[in-house]
């Protein structure tokens, strides 16, 4: 009964803007962290960003350098959800993107990706 699914994904022009969401359920850990994940045709899986929180509390963000300053994470505790706001999106963006959900103690789920593609 867990699901992680994803959504907000695809066609875009480089310098424009999307918004991925992510939404769980089913989820009988308590969630400590939500990430988003990218992996191209090709490449390898990359952290893209990161956010740890127990409540409001103990609040972390982390970001692939490739993204900073250009893209943004944020979580709802309460609607167990996290988003990923995309500002000047590149070529070099396109990928699919996944969701992550974990625990502290090494238990994790994900989303099957929702596809970004960046193109003129």
């Amino acid at each position: 009964q867990v699901r992680v699914v994803e959504s907000g994904g695809g066609l875009v022009q480089p310098g424009g803007s999307l918004r991925l969401s992510c939404a769980a359920s089913g989820i009988i850990f308590r969630i400590y962290y939500m990430a988003w994940y990218r992996q191209a045709p090709g490449k390898q899986r990359e952290l893209v960003a990161r956010i740890t929180s127990l409540g409001d509390t103990n609040r972390s963000t982390n970001y692939a350098d490739s993204v900073k300053g250009r893209f943004t994470i944020s979580r709802d505790v309460a609607k167990n959800a996290v988003y990923l706001q995309m500002n000047s999106l590149k070529s070099d963006d396109t990928a699919v993107y996944y969701c992550q959900v974990g625990s502290n103690t090494g238990v994790s789920s994900w989303g099957l990706g929702t596809q970004v593609t960046v193109s003129s």
